[in-house]
C-alpha cells in the first residue's frame, strides 16, 4: 500500500492518541539514550571543570526522566493535569542535579497542548506553572546558569504559549468561517426554497384564473347552447363557435405561464394582461350573457407591471364569479378610479347574493384566496363580501405611491365620468 506525507499527517490527525503515543516513546527513547552516554567519566570530568557536584546517571534518574516524557502519550485529554504533575519530577531531578535528558522538551509540549486547546484562563495558570517550576528547579539545581540563559529559557517558554494561542485562536477563527459559511448556505437554501413557493403560488393563481375564466364562459355558454338547440340552431351554433374560441384563447394563455417553467429552452412568453385589455374582457363577459356596465373614472395612465396584472385578475375573477352564481338577469358593475396615489376597482352585482347561492364563495374560495393575495402583495385593502340591496361586491385599492417611478399619468381630470355602457 502507497502512502504520501500528506495521507499520513491526514491519517495521524484522525488517530491523535497513536501519534502522540509515537511521541512520547520518541522522547522517551532519546532520553534514556541521553542519560546512558553520559556515564561516570564523563560525569567526573564535569564536575572537575565545574566544581559542581553531578550525580552520575542511575535508575532514579531513569524513573524520574520517564516520569516526565511519557504523559506526552495523553497530552490531549488532560494536559494542564499532566503538566502540573510532571512539573514534580522536574524539580526533583534540578535538585538532585541528575541529567534531565529530553524531560525539558516534554514540558514544552506540554504547556503548548494547554495554551492551544483549552481556555484562556487554564492556558495562562500552565504558563505560570511553567515558569514556577522552572525557577523552582534552577533555584535547587546545583548547576549555575547565567542571566542570559535564563532569559533565553524564560523566551523559549513564552514562544511556546504563544504558538499554542495562536493555534486556538486560527482554529476558532476557521472554525467561524465554516459555521458562517453553513449559516449563509442554510439561509440561500431558505430563500431559494421561498422563491420557489412564492413562484409556485403565481403560476397557481395564475393558472386557476385563466381556467376558472374561460371555463366558467364556455359553461355558461354551452348551457345556453343545450336550451337553444332544438328552437334555435342558428344561436347554440354561434354559441359553440364562442365556446371553441374561448377554449383556444384559454390553451394559448395557459401555454404562456406553463411556458415559464421550461427549461429545456426559452420561454415562449405573451405580454400579460392588464387593465388596459379589461373592455376586451367586458366584451367576452357580454357575449357570455352577463350585463355589464364599466365605469373608468381619471386619466388612464401605465400602471406597474404587478398592479396592473394584479387590477385585471381581480376584475376577472370578480365577473367570472358574477356569471356563474349572480344568476341569469342579474347585472353587474365595474368602476376603475385612477388617483394620483391609489388604484381603486370596484366590482358588484344584483344578483342573489353569497345567502341566497350556498355555491357561491363568500370569501374562501381559491380564486377569492388569490384575489387577497395579490392585493396583500402590493399593500392594497380589499373587502369582499355582500351588497348593500342584494348582490355581491369586491371592492380593491392599490396603493401608488411607493410605485410612482413607474407610473406615468397626468393629474386627475375633474371632467365628467367616463362610462362605457
Amino acid at each position: 500500500m502507497r502512502f504520501t506525507s500528506a495521507g499520513l499527517r491526514s491519517w495521524l490527525r484522525s488517530h491523535p492518541l497513536f501519534g502522540d503515543s509515537l511521541l512520547a516513546v520518541v522522547l522517551t527513547a532519546g532520553t534514556l539514550v541521553v542519560i546512558t552516554l553520559i556515564g561516570a567519566e564523563e560525569v567526573a570530568r564535569l564536575q572537575g571543570a565545574t566544581g559542581v557536584e553531578i550525580r552520575p546517571p542511575d535508575a532514579l534518574n531513569m524513573i524520574l526522566a520517564v516520569l516526565c516524557t511519557l504523559p506526552v502519550a495523553l497530552r490531549r485529554s488532560r494536559p494542564f493535569v499532566l503538566l502540573t504533575l510532571t512539573t514534580l519530577p522536574e524539580c526533583t531531578l534540578n535538585s538532585l542535579g541528575y541529567n534531565t535528558g529530553l524531560s525539558e522538551i516534554a514540558g514544552l509540549i506540554l504547556l503548548y497542548t494547554v495554551a492551544a486547546h483549552r481556555g484562556l484562563a487554564l492556558s495562562l495558570a500552565g504558563l505560570a506553572v511553567t515558569v514556577i517550576g522552572y525557577a523552582v528547579g534552577a533555584g535547587l539545581s546545583p548547576l549555575t546558569l547565567s542571566w542570559p540563559e535564563h532569559a533565553v529559557i524564560i523566551v523559549v517558554i513564552l514562544l511556546c504559549w504563544v504558538s499554542g494561542r495562536t493555534v486556538r485562536l486560527r482554529r476558532a477563527y476557521l472554525a467561524e468561517l465554516v459555521q458562517r459559511a453553513d449559516r449563509l448556505e442554510r439561509a440561500r437554501e431558505a430563500d431559494t426554497r421561498a422563491a420557489r413557493a412564492e413562484e409556485r403560488s403565481r403560476i397557481a393563481r395564475e393558472l386557476h384564473d385563466v381556467v376558472a375564466h374561460h371555463v366558467s364562459v364556455m359553461t355558461v355558454q354551452a348551457a345556453a347552447a343545450r336550451k337553444v338547440l332544438d328552437s334555435r340552431p342558428a344561436v347554440a351554433r354561434d354559441a359553440l363557435t364562442a365556446i371553441e374560441e374561448m377554449g383556444r384563447t384559454a390553451m394559448a394563455e395557459m401555454r404562456n405561464i406553463v411556458g415559464v417553467l421550461r427549461t429545456d429552452g426559452p420561454a415562449e412568453r405573451a405580454p400579460q394582461p392588464g387593465m388596459g385589455d379589461l373592455r376586451t374582457l367586458v366584451e367576452q363577459m357580454r357575449e357570455a350573457g352577463l350585463r355589464i356596465r364599466l365605469l373608468v373614472e381619471g386619466e388612464e395612465g401605465t400602471l406597474p407591471p404587478g398592479i396592473d396584472l394584479a387590477a385585471y385578475r381581480l376584475v376577472q375573477e370578480a365577473l367570472t364569479n358574477s356569471l356563474r352564481h349572480a344568476g341569469p338577469a342579474a347585472g353587474a358593475w365595474v368602476t376603475v378610479r385612477h388617483g394620483p396615489d391609489e388604484l381603486t376597482v370596484h366590482v358588484e352585482d344584483d344578483g342573489r347574493g353569497a345567502a341566497a347561492d350556498p355555491e357561491r364563495p363568500g370569501g374562501t374560495g381559491h380564486g377569492l384566496v388569490g384575489i387577497r393575495e395579490r392585493v396583500a402583495l402590493y399593500g392594497g385593502v380589499l373587502r369582499i363580501g355582500p351588497r348593500s340591496g342584494g348582490g355581491f361586491e369586491v371592492h380593491a385599492q392599490f396603493p401608488l405611491k411607493q410605485h410612482s417611478p413607474l407610473r406615468q399619468h397626468g393629474p386627475l381630470k375633474g371632467g365628467p365620468l367616463k362610462e362605457t355602457a
